[in-house]
């Protein structure tokens, strides 16, 4: 079988890979994505790069909800970059940055189950497109891992306090 890929499409799939594994480790290590790490910056940096790829890949010719939600992510990094390091909101501050920064994973995820849910297994996906049964199902229990994340991210800060030697 043909790779329905083309050169992009595979560029921007190699790229798209770096930010979730990036992110995976921060979650794991510090349980979050935090900018000032070597894993928040590789994040930042290839979440850009994945939306920017992104722009030049559309089946429908034009902008395209992936796109958006791409375009939301961006404005979500910036942001969390944005109340972190000029101390909007006091002490509400720390709890925003940290969940915009979480919110910036949730959505780089949603195009990526779709398009994974679509693709593979390669003779018979399991979905076909956004709208299919199990890429709706699978975004559904992402979204409740998110919610699960945040309520978790929140208890942490709360008792974690400010300064503890954890690079915000």
């Amino acid at each position: 079988m043909a790779n329905p890929l083309s050169t992009l499409g595979i560029v921007h799939t190699a790229i798209s890979i770096v930010p979730v594994i990036a992110g995976l480790y921060g979650f794991s290590k510090y349980g979050a994505i935090l900018p000032r790490t070597d894993s928040g910056r590789i994040y930042l940096i290839t979440l850009a790069l994945s939306v920017l790829t992104s722009f030049g890949l559309s089946s429908t010719g034009g902008i395209n909800e992936g796109h958006v939600i791409g375009i939301v992510a961006l404005l979500a990094a910036g942001f969390s970059l944005a109340v972190g390091r000029l101390g909007w909101f006091g002490r509400l501050g720390r709890y925003l940055a940290t969940l915009a920064m979480s919110f910036t994973f949730f959505l780089l995820m949603i195009p990526g189950l779709n398009e994974t849910l679509s693709r593979l297994p390669p003779a018979s996906p399991i979905g076909n497109g956004p709208d299919s049964a199990p890429v709706q199902t699978a975004l559904m229990i992402w979204t409740v891992i998110f919610l699960i994340g945040l309520c978790w991210q929140v208890w942490s800060l709360r008792r974690r306090p400010v300064g503890a030697g954890v690079p915000v």
